[in-house]
């Protein structure tokens, strides 16, 4: 069975967190912050829990971005969920395996690990079908 995972994606001012990966696969590399979902948590707790070991912010889960299960993405075959989050409390900072936390302009992202551009191009998308949404 392949592994999944939770990514959370929080973008505010125009601006998106990423964590510099602090392990491999991928270390050194710049993505969305997540973890891997354990056997006694949903999806959405899994998000919570690893948004605050990573980045140390509590967050809610505001809309499903998509999932990302295309097997070359990741060599252990991991499943992305990603989720567009808001913050509810704390502070950033880079926790467990995140080697350090930044803000960046959406406009001028870094090179990202694996199919990390998409997710956060899929969240701006999201974003704006929201906001036509509500107008």
């Amino acid at each position: 069975m392949r592994p999944i995972a939770c990514d959370g994606v929080l973008i505010e001012n125009g601006k998106v967190l990423l964590v510099k990966r602090g392990h491999a696969p991928f270390k050194g590399e710049w993505a969305t912050p997540g973890g891997r979902i354990e056997d006694n948590e949903t999806a959405e707790q899994c998000l919570v829990r690893e948004m605050e070991e990573e980045i140390g912010l509590k967050v809610e889960p505001v809309k499903l971005i998509g999932i990302y299960s295309d097997p070359k993405r990741d060599p252990r075959l991991m499943i992305a969920i990603a989720y567009l989050i808001k913050r509810v409390g704390g502070d950033v900072r880079a926790g467990s395996d995140a080697a350090e936390a930044k803000w960046f302009d959406l406009d001028k992202l870094p090179p990202m690990c694996t199919d990390h551009p998409k997710i956060v191009a899929d969240a701006k998308a999201l974003i704006r079908d929201m906001e036509q949404e509500s107008d």
